[in-house]
């Protein structure tokens, strides 16, 4: 059954004129709901176009200047001087690309930089730089964890989590979200000879809400497992020095895994893994979405690594940040919104809509009073839930937090959803 509001057969489509074999038309259900939904009138809201970037929070989207609130640029890193300056020295000195592997000719004196500012950021022995996040998540899940192996997962875990679990081909055993108990009883069913790697992410993306690490890395250890953390949407902000949950909730030194991306609170793009495991090198040579890529380019890598070693001392930006995340998440909860949890626990807060057709015009009403945030839908949101995914910005100010609110009041009231 496709989301209510808009008007579905519970058959699966087939489209009209549709060639037999067509390879397409496994999407005819999603071609349908994207048609139903754009003959509402309402804008597309998986095509916006940003024109111009003026700030880490504005920008020129569908030509109107307007506020970003969905971004993932926590920590408002992207226009930061040092960071714009380090990437325009590196693309002088080294060129635009790097045209290779970085087990052939595809590691510079900047990728290297880069590793050495992670392994200081996290106190950690070893440090490998990926071209983005996912691949991250799909190459260290996918080598470590192979045939015959488990995967224990939350099962809300990110879709990079889920690929590396099928392309590694291990065992997947998914559990119930943030459900220490569930966690523990998958664990036991599994032979005690096994290999398992229990993944986890620090805070989850859709409804911003914390993994209580602590107790889960210790059933996992309990029972044997290895333990993988995503900390992609903690990273620079949460923790004493940005480190992510794991260290907030002072369970990193048992962490083997960390898992993360540049493309939010550091500011550009990349992934990246970080471990203490002795044997950690290795993945240089047999981790295959690492071997069989391009490098990232040095000017990528430069701006990482100086982003990265400025987050180690972000503490007032942090602070900001948490600022903001609180005063935002009780006002929309005073103006009546349901949110996606009760309290703020990170920079995302969820505004939970009662379907995709009025959480599109509600994405739309927002967009014309000058404010972007992110429309998530099915099936990538749990429990088929539509949602709007508000994500901050230490560099949003007091004011224009207020300013959102009252975009937000306006909005809700004219689609009827407060």
């Amino acid at each position: 059954m496709m989301s209510e509001g808009i008007s579905q057969p519970d058959a699966p489509v087939v489209r009209e004129g549709r060639a037999k074999g067509d390879l397409f038309a496994k999407f005819d259900d999603l071609i349908a709901m994207r048609e139903g939904l754009l003959a509402s009138g309402v804008e597309d809201p998986f095509n916006l176009v940003m024109e111009k970037v003026l700030s880490p929070t504005r920008a020129i989207c569908n030509g109107r200047e307007t506020i970003l609130l969905g971004t993932y640029n926590y920590m408002g890193m992207t226009f930061d001087p040092d960071v714009i300056e380090a990437g325009k020295q590196a693309l002088e000195e080294f060129g635009s690309g790097t045209t290779g592997s970085r087990v052939l000719n595809g590691t510079y004196q900047g990728h290297k930089e880069c590793e050495d500012a992670l392994k200081e950021f996290y106190g950690m022995d070893h440090a490998m730089v990926f071209s983005t996040g996912y691949q991250a998540n799909l190459g260290i899940i996918s080598t470590i964890a192979g045939k015959g192996d488990y995967v224990v997962l939350d099962i809300d875990s990110h879709a990079s989590i889920y690929d590396g679990c099928a392309m590694g081909r291990a065992e997947i055993v998914p559990f119930r979200h943030n459900d220490i108990e569930a966690l523990e009883k998958r664990l036991k069913r599994i032979p005690a000879e096994a290999g398992k790697l229990v993944v986890l992410e620090g805070v989850y993306s859709m409804l911003g809400d914390v993994a209580p690490l602590k107790e889960m890395i210790r059933v996992s250890k309990d029972a044997g497992a290895m333990v993988l953390v995503d900390e992609a949407h903690s990273m620079g902000f949460i923790g004493e020095h940005g480190r992510g949950v794991a260290e907030a909730q002072g369970v990193l030194e048992d962490v083997d895994f960390v898992i993360g991306t540049f493309s939010k609170s550091v500011g550009t793009v990349g992934g990246f893994c970080v471990s203490n495991h002795p044997d950690f090198e290795i993945m240089r040579l047999v981790c295959r979405p690492y071997v069989f890529t391009a490098s990232l380019p040095p000017s990528v890598v430069a701006t990482a690594a100086t982003s990265i070693r400025k987050l180690m001392h972000g503490g007032n930006k942090r602070a900001h940040l948490w600022e903001n995340s609180r005063t935002l998440h009780k006002g929309l909860k005073d103006l009546g919104f349901q949110l996606g949890t009760d309290e703020p626990q990170s920079a995302i807060i969820a505004v939970i809509m009662p379907d995709l057709t009025r959480g599109a015009q509600m994405w739309e009403a927002l967009l014309k009073e000058g404010l972007y945030v992110n429309l998530a839908r099915p099936p990538a949101t749990p429990a088929n839930m539509t949602l709007l995914r508000c994500s901050l910005c230490a560099e949003h100010s007091e004011e224009e937090v207020a300013t959102i609110l009252g975009m937000f009041e306006r909005a809700g009231k004219a689609t009827g959803i407060i």
